[in-house]
């Protein structure tokens, strides 16, 4: 069956094709969505940051008095995990209403709605202000694509408003917080373990960090929004085997921050509050997103989602983040909406799955908004 304008079957589609990352290789992914727009008349152009690591910026339509509309997600997916999956993570089954595998939720289903959605306006988005899709790779660890995208000069263009199809179950989200990943580092000196006295004990040191990041505190306000700041110790690691003395060990660190939070500062804080001791090296520096839901777009957008959901939604943020950490800077502070299919709680997990009823409702609600947008 063409997947071009059945959202069902190119979420299916594409999560036959194996994007977990590392190593990501989006590439044929990418240019399976590419072949798809081109054909509807839409500019593609393919950009990679890495061998095989494709992403997409896809366009149609102009105005000299109005941006476009952009739509964004990422085609990279997490690893498995661990524990064994009850259905083929890679075949797209579909039984009582649901859609499985890895990806379906995070987040395909929305790249397939929006992708099916335009592609279906395709001639009313010529002949507007239109608008551009930018479909990333290497989402999962810290935007990378987006990134890349963003550092390239004028391959974005510019974009009125985003829309990023990550997992909220249609509901409007205003934005997120943003995360700040460190691996704390403390050395020593080896020895053998019956003479401790001999060596540095790297593992000691690491406690004692530990200990003290659990009693951090960010002294600022909690935001109206998105409440307080969090850190999480997430890994330990240290020494090679039991009967040494460990001369390395590495803390892994998640904070999650509101916008109005500078991370470097918060690096140079931690610095100096763990000590001498401990080497902190960033590994994910993504910044958070809110836009005002009073912002007369993003009420457009509550408007069309009463319509569809049958009631008129909260203002809510997402616990995740996203690309908009660096599209939205990108495009100016647009406004931004995260508006997707999938269910967040099901995202990263084992059986992933996405009710294909919220992937058609997804179809409609990127529809009209895209219509209201080009009417402009």
């Amino acid at each position: 069956m063409d997947d071009s304008f059945d959202p069902i079957e190119l979420t299916r589609t594409l999560v036959g094709f194996d994007t977990i990352n590392p190593p990501g290789n989006e590439r044929p992914c990418a240019e399976h969505l590419g072949g798809l727009l081109d054909d509807g008349g839409f500019s593609v152009s393919y950009h990679e940051f890495a061998e095989h690591r494709s992403s997409l910026v896809a366009r149609i339509g102009g105005s000299v008095d109005a941006a476009p509309l952009c739509f964004t997600g990422h085609i990279d997916t997490v690893p498995l995990g661990a524990a064994p999956w009850t259905v083929d993570p890679f075949a797209g089954e579909i039984s009582d209403g649901k859609l499985y595998g890895r990806g379906t939720t995070d987040m395909k289903s929305g790249v397939a709605a929006f992708v099916v959605a335009v592609l279906q306006l395709a001639r009313e988005l010529s002949k507007g202000p239109g608008v551009v899709l930018v479909i990333t790779a290497g989402e999962e660890t810290g935007c990378e694509g987006a990134y890349h995208l963003a550092g390239l000069g004028d391959v974005l263009g510019e974009a009125g408003a985003i829309v990023v199809a990550e997992p909220s179950s249609n509901q409007p989200w205003i934005g997120h917080k943003g995360a700040l990943w460190l691996t704390a580092r403390t050395t020593g000196v080896t020895a053998h373990g019956s003479m401790p006295e001999q060596g540095e004990n790297a593992v000691y040191k690491a406690a004692h960090a530990i200990s003290k990041l659990e009693d951090f505190d960010f002294n600022v306000a909690r935001h109206a929004v998105l409440g307080k700041p969090t850190l999480n110790v997430g890994t330990v690691h240290g020494g090679l085997n039991i009967n040494s003395v460990p001369d390395m060990a590495e803390i892994g660190i998640d904070i999650r921050t509101t916008p109005d939070q500078d991370h470097a500062a918060i690096r140079s804080h931690l610095t100096g509050y763990l000590g001498d001791s401990v080497v902190l090296d960033p590994i994910v520096d993504v910044g958070g997103v809110l836009t005002d839901p009073g912002n007369e777009w993003m009420q457009e957008v509550f408007d069309v989602m009463s319509g569809i959901l049958g009631s008129r939604p909260e203002p809510h943020t997402a616990a995740y983040f996203t690309d908009a950490s660096a599209l939205t800077p990108a495009y100016g502070g647009a406004p931004t909406i995260i508006l997707g299919p999938g269910e967040a709680t099901l995202a990263h997990q084992t059986d992933e799955y996405c009710f294909t009823a919220k992937i058609e409702e997804a179809v409609e609600a990127y529809m009209e908004i895209a219509r209201r947008w080009n009417a402009r």
